[in-house]
């Protein structure tokens, strides 16, 4: 559960993460430049759990991993959009970063409002409003992927 972050559609990579920081490659340095396309301390506002919420084509633009990689070392718990660019998605999942696809959420969401996310049922909790939403759940070896914090410890565990 956590706080909602309402975005518009087409947040690319770049507002993201600005090119200027592509220099950095570790999550904990990521974290402190997420969204700093749109305001540089932007991060600091970002509480562990919280929710991005965003219209059309989040996470388009350049194919770099910095991007899901911030947002997930920032904190946020999940995203939740109408759509996202393709290679973002991909790149999320392998990074152990959940994202949902709900244009009913997406409409209804507001900044601020309390949100919680269940993957395995497909169901958004507007806690601020009351309202229920809900969106294809993951199936089984994706959640297991998440569960696992991405492709690479999921392919650790498998391979014990």
């Amino acid at each position: 559960m956590g706080k909602a972050f309402v975005f518009g559609d087409n947040v690319d990579t770049d507002v993201i993460v600005p090119g200027r920081y592509l220099n950095l490659s570790e999550p904990s340095e990521l974290a402190g430049v997420c969204m700093a396309g749109l305001e540089d301390a932007f991060a600091a506002k970002i509480g562990r759990g919280d929710i991005f919420v965003a219209g059309r084509n989040f996470g388009c633009g350049s194919s770099r991993e910095h991007a899901p990689v911030s947002i997930k070392a920032a904190g946020v718990a999940c995203i939740i959009a109408a759509s996202f660019a393709r290679i973002f998605y991909r790149n999320a999942i392998n990074i152990g970063l959940p994202v949902v696809q709900s244009v009913e959420a997406v409409g209804a969401v507001n900044d601020g409002d309390e949100v919680n996310v269940d993957l395995e049922r497909g169901i958004i909790e507007n806690l601020t409003l009351g309202e229920t939403y809900r969106f294809v759940p993951f199936p089984p070896f994706m959640l297991e992927i998440l569960k696992d914090g991405g492709m690479v410890g999921h392919i650790r565990k498998s391979s014990r």
